[in-house]
């Protein structure tokens, strides 16, 4: 039987999502706690790859057992063995083609900026010394919803069929001392939403124009765009799936 899980973690403390050989991932410490309250190799498929110290405040993956899963009981039994960092919130029985990777149709992330120098939350945002432009921010970042092809974006050397990802929403707002970038889109490449921010905040810094980051776009070099803002202020948000309400 297939299992979708519903989960969070912080990932300050972990070397991205995907099972690494020399480093503690979320998903080698998932299959531990999993495999062993099931008794039995659990190996957790995700929806995607979050880097190293990028967040996921929702966050699905699905694995299969032939065991029926008590589901409050289970989840408060995973939750007391797993660390403080990563919490699932449900499991839910899906069909056995289910997928959580190839079935989600949509994603979304955050990137949050601190406008001032806080001690509680340096580890959840990066800190912004100089003031940024939110509305020239906000002018090019509608600019991204115009195109598909974004390998300006994408980390060099990475092994994608294609770069054509279709945005559905790119927008920042300002929450107390805090900006945040909220973007949406049916599939996301290596590096892409940091690159982006990086780039849009050097719209704030009016160090390029609108119609510079319009031609980053359309040249498609990566050495072209802005830098690559810092993994801790990146969370991913939220997952679409046609069967999950």
């Amino acid at each position: 039987m297939r299992y979708f899980i519903q989960f969070a973690y912080n990932g300050t403390h972990y070397h991205g999502w995907q099972y690494q050989p020399n480093a503690t991932s979320v998903q080698e410490t998932l299959n531990k706690v999993f495999s062993t309250l099931l008794h039995q190799e659990i190996d957790i498929m995700g929806a995607g790859r979050t880097d190293t110290g990028v967040h996921a405040s929702q966050m699905f993956g699905h694995f299969d057992t032939d065991i029926i899963i008590d589901n409050a009981k289970f989840i408060h039994k995973a939750n007391s063995f797993l660390p403080n960092d990563i919490v699932i919130y449900d499991i839910i029985p899906v069909h056995n083609n289910a997928h959580a990777r190839f079935d989600a149709t949509s994603r979304t992330y955050q990137y949050h900026i601190s406008t001032y120098k806080n001690a509680f939350n340096s580890e959840l945002s990066w800190y912004a010394t100089k003031d940024l432009d939110l509305e020239a921010m906000n002018e090019a970042a509608k600019l991204l919803l115009d195109f598909t092809d974004f390998q300006c974006f994408s980390k060099v050397n990475t092994d994608v069929n294609t770069f054509n990802c279709k945005i559905t929403e790119a927008i920042w707002t300002k929450e107390k001392e805090s900006l945040i970038f909220k973007i949406t889109a049916d599939r996301f490449l290596r590096n892409m939403v940091r690159a982006i921010v990086g780039t849009l905040v050097n719209i704030g810094l009016h160090k390029i124009t609108k119609q510079d980051f319009i031609q980053i776009i359309e040249d498609r070099n990566r050495e072209n765009a802005g830098f690559s803002v810092p993994a801790k202020g990146l969370f991913l948000t939220n997952i679409d799936y046609p069967y999950i309400k």
